[in-house]
């Protein structure tokens, strides 16, 4: 092992070179007490340790970043009674400069908090982590583990300021004012990886200048968990910033909602994971386009995607689907399965836009727990039986949510509210609200359709145009009823729209007939109103109640 008794060579600035510089810099700017013995009380020992199991030097792409950084996280401790170790890193008071030749323990610690004091044990020596029994696989590294602990590749000294350190971070502040003997010695020691010194020497350089050297989503990563590990909130909002104005793909995303629990909750990184899920979630928005990369998506990108209130999709039906199909590729066994839906993916799911028709298969599904099932699917009833004034509430509450079961997204197919009778007749009342600005779009041709109902065992559907009025020549509303399936079956529907209009707001009869359906065939009329498109969507129109057109479709299967 090589000791640098050398200060470490970093470019320092003349702070005063003249006046009008010296004016104008900033209060906050230290960056000419960095590792300089004029403005410190202490020295920081750091032992450079060789990284264990790590191939190659550098991180040039994400997928190497994510596989050499994200190692579990093992102690390696010094039989030195002053030690205090936190995460992999481990601080030491080392009275004798030359004392280096301390083994390691053969232990694998998780991360744990400073030691301010001697554990419950009395076997352990105060100031120490008392280390948890290692399993079998964890066994057959110790070796390994100690030749790794045992090898230091060289000492770099920095002179530091302990005032400056632990107003930044209160890591430092907890190390210098514990009562322990590391609090007390001029001397403090640390060990990194190799692999993590750049990182923790642009930290501390960022603590007494507030800038970093690092430009690059890997370095300013391995900067970010340095931050991290050693309490720096400043320059973890700082690199969450710099990341933002970097280019994002769609594997820096996922990157980035799948870094530490620890770094994923602190609040100044917020923003780079909201800007990580707005990412994916913009990225997959027409989900039928990218169905196969959504499938292969991990826990956090797919929450992502189908938290989206913008996703394209045709129904919640389908994203029910999407949902179960991805839960059956990630978690093959049932119990596994189970325990993530009702954890984490029943909340992606918005039961109650859900058709009635797919909400009795959910009840029969054995993917999801019953009571789970029975619960989600009761409360999707209760909603679709409130009146629109109670639903719009339920929504509001929600609005700003995490779970946002209430709210509707921008279906391809509008949801339908429908009332079935099986007696005097085979009967279905069907609903669809369409809003002002939704029938603005579908000029001049457009058309939107609404999600699938159900008749006497067929599928049938709405379809709200723009089109031209044959006699008249002008664009208009009009209205139709299609059936789904294809085929040879055939029978006699009796059909009526109606629209509710001021001032009563009542639902008048609009259109009524009867028609013979076989699959595939649409039956309505082209000028529902009788009136231009342009009279129609005007401010003053009677048939908009608060922004809002809305329809209503009877259809009857006489015997």
């Amino acid at each position: 092992m090589k000791e640098s008794n050398r200060e470490m060579e970093i470019p320092r600035m003349n702070p005063f070179p003249n006046c009008s510089s010296s004016s104008s810099r900033s209060d906050s700017d230290f960056s000419f007490a960095f590792n300089n013995s004029n403005f410190s009380d202490r020295e920081l020992r750091i032992e450079i340790l060789p990284d264990f199991n790590i191939p190659g030097d550098g991180c040039t792409t994400f997928s190497d970043w994510a596989k050499n950084r994200k190692r579990p996280r093992r102690d390696y401790l010094r039989k030195d009674a002053s030690e205090v170790t936190v995460g992999r890193i481990t601080i030491c008071n080392i009275p004798d400069m030359d004392d280096d030749a301390a083994a390691c323990e053969n232990h694998h610690l998780e991360a744990t908090a400073m030691v301010e004091g001697s554990p419950p044990d009395d076997e352990v020596n105060p100031g120490r982590v008392a280390a948890k029994p290692c399993d079998a696989a964890a066994e057959t590294s110790d070796t390994a583990l100690e030749m790794a602990c045992s090898t230091v590749l060289r000492v770099e000294i920095l002179h530091i300021s302990s005032l400056l350190l632990a107003a930044k971070s209160p890591f430092f502040y907890k190390l210098f004012s514990n009562g322990m003997r590391e609090s007390e010695q001029r001397h403090v020691t640390l060990r990194i990886h190799a692999s993590e010194e750049a990182a923790f020497i642009d930290l501390l350089n960022f603590m007494y200048s507030r800038t970093l050297t690092a430009t690059t989503h890997t370095a300013l990563l391995d900067v970010l968990m340095a931050a991290d590990k050693f309490e720096v909130a400043s320059c973890m909002r700082y690199c969450s910033k710099l990341l933002r104005k970097l280019p994002m793909t769609c594997e820096s995303a996922l990157l980035y909602l799948d870094l530490p629990s620890t770094v994923l909750m602190a609040g100044a990184v917020q923003p780079l994971t909201d800007a990580a899920k707005q990412f994916l979630a913009t990225h997959y928005k027409d989900v039928s386009k990218f169905q196969d990369e959504v499938l292969n998506l991990p826990l956090a990108g797919i929450e992502a995607v189908l938290s989206s209130d913008d996703l394209q999709i045709a129904s919640e039906d389908a994203v029910y689907d999407l949902v179960l199909k991805w839960a059956r590729i990630h978690y093959p066994k049932l119990e596994d399965r189970r325990g993530i839906l009702s954890s984490q993916l029943e909340y992606l799911i918005r039961f109650p836009y859900m058709s009635c028709r797919k909400l009795k298969k959910v009840l029969s599904c054995s993917d999801f727990d019953p009571e789970v099932s029975s619960k989600v699917v009761l409360e999707a009833f209760f909603f679709k039986a409130e009146v629109p004034y109670c639903q719009k509430s339920l929504a509001a509450e929600e609005a700003s949510g995490a779970h946002r079961r209430f709210l509707e997204r921008a279906y391809k197919y509008r949801p339908v509210k429908v009332v079935e009778f099986e007696a005097p007749h085979r009967q279905c009342i069907v609903y669809l609200d369409l809003k002002r600005e939704e029938c603005a779009h579908l000029f001049p041709s457009g058309r939107v359709y609404s999600q699938a109902f159900h008749l006497g065992g067929q599928g049938f559907f709405l379809s709200a145009h723009c089109n031209m009025d044959q006699q008249s020549s002008f664009h208009c509303f009009g209205l139709f009823l299609g059936m789904q399936e294809k085929g040879s079956v055939s029978f006699v529907v009796e059909y009526e729209f109606a629209a509710r209009s001021k001032p009563s707001e009542d639902y008048t009869s609009k259109y009524k007939g009867n028609y013979t359906f076989t699959g595939g065939k649409a039956v309505g009329y082209r000028n529902l109103f009788g009136i231009p498109w342009t009279v129609f969507v005007a401010d003053e129109s009677p048939f908009f109640i608060n922004g809002v057109l809305h329809l209503r479709a009877e259809l009857t299967i006489r015997r």
